[in-house]
């Protein structure tokens, strides 16, 4: 079970990790906020976990960070999720297969939230499906862990902080190991 955790904390010291998706800071960094923040938050181990796990997709699966220049939607919280699912339960799947729906959720409901995204969420969510319709807001309002993905969804806008420091990969090994199926 730590070879897994070892391969997830390394991936983000190699070339992926690096790449940027159009934000301004890296991968490893944009993972390191979001779960840096929803360790300060008091986040379940499950949460951290999918905090500092939710983007891992981008690094899977091998399509290039300027896809969303290309007109590519690599599916990257699909991607993701099942990767992890080998790996974690539901607790962590959940929040990071939802967080793109989280977004697309939030700009449809939320007033204001549109203009707090970044240029490269903005292309993306376009991408994604835009904004959800009523329906299928309603529909994802009801699923098991949109809560968690909404609180993923807010850590994942603030995470992009050019120069923020935050604790290395390894401080969060102990989410990580804790989040692991058994």
């Amino acid at each position: 079970m730590t070879d897994i955790v070892d391969r997830l904390i390394a991936v983000f010291d190699q070339p992926a990790g690096h790449a940027g998706y159009g934000e301004g800071i890296s991968q490893r960094e944009h993972a390191l906020q979001a779960a840096w923040l929803a360790e300060k938050e008091g986040a379940s181990p499950a949460l951290v976990a999918a905090a500092l796990l939710h983007d891992v997709g981008h690094l899977l699966h091998g399509l290039g960070e300027d896809i969303a220049e290309k007109g590519v939607d690599g599916r990257h919280e699909a991607v993701g999720a099942a990767f992890l699912l080998r790996h974690f339960g539901e607790d962590v799947v959940g929040p990071v297969a939802l967080h793109v729906d989280a977004k697309r959720y939030l700009v449809a409901v939320e007033p204001g939230y549109a203009e707090k995204l970044s240029e490269a969420s903005v292309l993306s969510l376009k991408l994604q499906g835009g904004p959800m319709t009523k329906a299928e807001a309603d529909r994802f309002a009801a699923k098991r862990f949109a809560k968690d993905a909404l609180r993923l969804r807010r850590w994942d806008e603030e995470a992009k902080l050019v120069g923020y420091t935050t604790p290395e990969p390894a401080h969060f090994r102990k989410y990580v190991e804790a989040a692991l199926r058994r």
